[in-house]
């Protein structure tokens, strides 16, 4: 319920450097309970569910300061005993995310108009989360994950930047577009930030499954993005 996509890449690349044991089967879930589906499980699909539900939880707590929005805070009563066991098992990494988190709200309620900032704290917590452990390739695998996350937070904004704007919500590319900045400009940073993701993700040792993630960093990513830019060339089209 708590299933983020980005947390779906880890597993991916974690388990393709650390190639642990897995196991396969099929199973129901509260989610689609109807019908049996498959499922794979090892050490690291663990270690992602415990890091969707912190980031969840930690999100529905932002959520409810900065909104006081009900239904998030009780969504984060219901995680909330689940995130107190995962904090002690990962304590660096949730530590990241609560400071990040809390950055990354400050910077909103600023109205920062430098998106540079945003993208680096959202870019280190991304780093934090990626490394399970400390080894030989964590500093790798922390720069994959930052640049991975830059490029997400920016990819967001831009998304987001029409509606934003139309309702006066805080973008924090808003100031670029005033000044006239392009769509190509954003995408030339998107591209040098996803660039320097895929030079870092090459210097892994990965195998398995790395046909699919290197088709996810040169294609997966731009999905949305270019939907979004399809239906603007319909619109002026029209």
């Amino acid at each position: 319920m708590t299933l983020n996509y980005d947390m779906t890449f880890l597993i991916l690349v974690l388990n393709s450097l650390n190639e642990p044991e897995t196991v396969t089967g099929e199973e129901r879930c509260i989610i689609r309970p109807c019908k049996p589906h498959s499922y794979l499980t090892a050490g690291i699909t663990d270690y992602a569910a415990d890091m969707n539900i912190a980031l969840a939880y930690l999100n529905q707590l932002d959520n409810w300061h900065d909104d006081k929005n009900i239904l998030s805070l009780i969504y984060a009563g219901i995680l909330r005993k689940k995130y107190k066991e995962i904090s002690l098992r990962y304590p660096r990494q949730c530590g990241a995310m609560e400071d990040c988190i809390t950055r990354l709200s400050k910077l909103e309620k600023s109205g920062e108009s430098c998106p540079d900032e945003g993208a680096k704290t959202f870019g280190e917590m991304m780093g934090e989360i990626f490394v399970l452990s400390e080894d030989r390739w964590s500093d790798t695998l922390r720069a994959m994950a930052s640049s991975l996350g830059e490029f997400i937070y920016i990819m967001d904004a831009v998304l987001d930047l029409p509606k934003d704007v139309k309702k006066h919500r805080y973008n924090p590319l808003a100031d670029l577009k005033k000044s006239g900045r392009s769509d190509e400009y954003f995408k030339e940073i998107l591209t040098m930030l996803i660039g320097n993701c895929t030079i870092e993700f090459e210097k892994l040792p990965l195998v398995e499954d790395v046909s699919i993630m290197r088709n996810i960093l040169c294609s997966g990513v731009w999905a949305k993005y270019e939907l979004e830019q399809a239906k603007k060339a319909r619109q002026k089209g029209d």
